[in-house]
């Protein structure tokens, strides 16, 4: 948080053109910020996405799951500077799922070791059947279709499924996707390819942009325990998706870092 008085002391200490510079530079950081991708100047990589959502309390939630609250409690005009209570589930919006979020004394999201926060993308695109049937699943054959085109699955790699549900955020109805009976329906990973990613793969976790790493008519959330299970971490509700690469790009993912989070908000970035 910066006061009023401690701005007053920074304007203080700039000349007119250092401010004038630093000016033009924040608003050049926040014409790029405001973009879902931009191009980023540096010989590591020249491109970044964001895979994250906006987070708000109209944010399609699991069923059962409390809706975000945002609280305004100070303003720029009354009292100088602006800040907000938020009242949050840990698993609203783009978000994280720790080991510990189904199992009983697993890593909790502030225990992840941070280098297992930056990893090889590996995006797996199942939209056209998902297009035909809402309860599609990455299978083994889909991921082993993937290393056919593009190789093994880099060590420790980060596996994003790309089914093209995000079109359906802005109508939270449609992207739960309930039936009659009360039973979702959404794309997921199937348990046996979960299963094939912790034994015959070196990864460090999944992502979906759906609301769960299990298609949404799973009743035993067997992928959700068998990746978490092995300690990797499952990201759900990631954005854009389809302006990443198949393979070759880096994920960047800012995790929560509270104390005993079973999860949280999570801002993750894909860069190549």
């Amino acid at each position: 948080m910066c006061a009023p008085h401690v701005m007053s002391l920074v304007e203080r200490s700039l000349s007119r053109r250092e401010l004038l510079g630093l000016a033009t530079g924040l608003a050049a950081l926040a014409a790029v910020s405001a973009k879902a991708q931009g191009q980023v100047s540096g010989k590591a990589f020249s491109n970044v996405a964001d895979l994250t959502h906006v987070a708000s309390p109209s944010f399609p939630m699991f069923p059962g799951a409390r809706p975000m609250k945002i609280t305004e409690v100070v303003t720029v005009r009354k009292d100088g500077y602006y800040g907000n209570i938020l009242e949050v589930w840990e698993h609203t919006g783009t978000h994280m799922d720790a080991p510990a979020h189904f199992v009983e004394g697993g890593l909790t999201a502030e225990s992840l070791p941070v280098n297992r926060l930056i990893a090889p993308l590996a995006v797996v695109n199942i939209k056209d059947k998902a297009d035909r049937n809402p309860d599609a699943e990455v299978t083994i054959d889909d991921l082993l279709a993937w290393e056919r085109r593009h190789g093994r699955l880099p060590a420790g790699a980060f596996v994003a499924m790309y089914s093209g549900w995000e079109s359906r955020v802005g109508d939270p109805k449609a992207y739960v996707n309930q039936d009659g009976a009360g039973v979702q329906h959404y794309p997921g990973f199937s348990p046996a390819a979960a299963e094939f990613l912790v034994r015959e793969r070196n990864i460090v976790g999944v992502g979906v942009d759906t609301l769960s790493l299990d298609f949404g008519a799973s009743k035993d959330f067997k992928s959700h325990v068998t990746l978490l299970g092995a300690g990797k971490y499952g990201l759900e509700n990631l954005a854009n998706l389809a302006s990443v690469p198949p393979s070759g790009a880096m994920v960047i993912v800012g995790g929560p870092k509270h104390k005993g989070a079973s999860g949280g908000p999570t801002r993750v970035m894909a860069i190549w």
